[in-house]
Formats: structure tokens, C-alpha cells, sequence
């Protein structure tokens, strides 16, 4: 009798295993639920925002234009080491990577991880800067990159040296500064404001800078002020309209 009691175990256990994976598998499936609502709940951009243009060269106009300072003491970590989730920033404490927020936003025809609401596995840019359509995959990730509209370093010239580390790591991943672009346009800009960088002569869209706020404003808010604005400074960047994505968002099967 006592020989059969461990055989009788295994059978037990073997004909639990279908039922048991189906119990992991509805978990799985309520906890990618509740995520994806986080997600969902958390707008991808400030209220009103972008203004208007007639609002954007008001803004502008009223600019004070100084030399930047500080410059030879800025340091990437003064924002932060890397993207956080942590901050009250637009898009902030909704359990997503601040880059993965800027994609979901930015990128048309998403496949997202099924596992992870966040990840975005593939879509479809199109330039803000070029007009350019380029894919996304996240095997080659680093051909769309995460582009601070007024860079770090261009924001600590203008006044960002003076906050507190708390303030920079905010607007560091403030996604009302950020835009998904192509890697090269990413690179040519670098840390330079709108007066000393125009989008590339081949570019298919009209010279585009985004509107006041996110280029420059004044030291009593939080984003800080650029050198001068550009002649397109104005102009409103190309943008997938609201809820354009959701009509072709698809989920697929994902690793994360």
C-alpha cells in the first residue's frame, strides 16, 4: 500500500498540470490588463497642450534672449543616469519606461508585447523633423531614438544648472519635451536651439520646431528658456492625430 501512495501523487499532480498552467495563464492575462489600464489612464501629454500658433509665437515674442552659461560644467547624470518613471512629469507613474511612452505616443501600427503593455515591439515613425516613414523594430532600436526638443545640454545653459536635481530628472522625462526622430537627424542636432539648427534640406516636411513651450519658456516655470526662436519655430510638428493608433494597434505574442 505504501508504495502506491507516491504513484498515486504523480498521477494527481499530472492530471492537475493542464488546469494549473490555465490558472497561470489567466493570471498572466488579468495582470496584463490591469497594467495596460494604468497605461491607458496616464495622458501622453500635458493638458492643452500643444497651444495653438498664434499662442506659440506670443510665448516666443515675449522671450528674453541671453548667452547660455555654465556650459563647460554640464554632465549627462545631472538629469539622471537614466529614464524614470518616478517623476510627476506628463506620462510619469504609469509603471512604463518614459522612452516606451514616448514610442507608444509617437510610432502609428504598433505591435506591443503581450506580456509587457509597455514594450513596443515594431511600428512606424514618421519624422517630426524629416517627414520621413521609417520603421521600428525593437531588434535594431537605436535607429529611432528619444530626442529632448530643448536638449539637456542646451536646458542647463539656460537656467536648468540652478535646479534642483528633483526638477531636472523631471524634465528630463517629461515627454511634453520629447520626440521620437530618426537616429542621424537625432545626432546632427544634438545639443543646439532652433536659432542654430534648421531640419535637414531634404526633409519632405516644412522647417518645423515645435511650439513655445517646449523650446523655450521662461525661468519661473519648469522647462527653461532657449537662445531665439527660428523662423518655423511657430509651425506645429507633424503628429499622429489623437487616437489615430488605436484603429491599428495590434498585440502580438512578445518576448517582454
Amino acid at each position: 500500500m505504501r508504495s502506491s501512495r507516491p504513484l498515486a501523487a504523480v498521477l494527481a499532480l499530472a492530471l492537475a498540470g493542464p488546469a494549473a498552467a490555465g490558472c497561470h495563464h489567466d493570471d498572466a492575462a488579468t495582470a496584463r490588463a490591469s497594467a495596460a489600464a494604468l497605461v491607458g489612464r496616464v495622458p501622453p501629454a500635458g493638458a492643452g497642450f500643444p497651444p495653438g500658433a498664434a499662442a506659440a509665437k506670443a510665448q516666443l515674442a515675449g522671450l528674453k534672449v541671453e548667452r547660455g552659461r555654465h556650459w563647460e560644467t554640464y554632465k549627462r547624470e545631472n538629469f539622471g543616469r537614466y529614464w524614470s518613471d518616478e517623476t510627476d512629469a506628463v506620462g510619469g507613474r504609469n509603471g512604463c519606461d518614459t522612452r516606451d511612452d514616448v514610442l507608444r505616443r509617437d510610432l502609428t501600427e504598433l505591435r506591443e508585447g503581450d506580456r509587457n503593455p509597455c514594450v513596443v515591439l515594431s511600428g512606424t515613425l514618421h519624422g517630426p523633423y524629416t517627414g520621413k516613414v521609417l520603421p521600428y523594430t525593437y531588434r535594431r532600436a537605436s535607429q529611432i531614438q528619444t530626442d529632448h526638443v530643448v536638449a539637456l545640454g542646451a536646458a542647463w545653459r539656460a537656467g536648468a544648472y540652478a535646479w534642483t536635481p528633483r526638477r531636472r530628472l523631471e524634465y528630463a522625462n517629461d515627454l511634453d519635451v520629447l520626440l521620437a526622430v530618426d537616429q542621424q537627424t537625432n545626432h546632427d542636432k544634438g545639443s543646439r536651439t532652433a536659432d542654430k539648427w534648421r531640419r535637414p534640406r531634404s526633409s519632405r516636411s516644412r522647417a518645423c520646431w515645435p511650439p513655445a513651450p517646449r523650446e523655450a519658456v521662461r525661468p519661473s516655470t519648469r522647462r527653461p528658456r532657449a537662445g531665439s526662436a527660428s523662423p518655423g519655430a511657430g509651425r506645429r510638428c507633424p503628429r499622429p492625430a489623437p487616437g489615430s493608433r488605436s484603429g491599428r494597434r495590434r498585440s502580438r505574442p512578445g518576448r517582454r
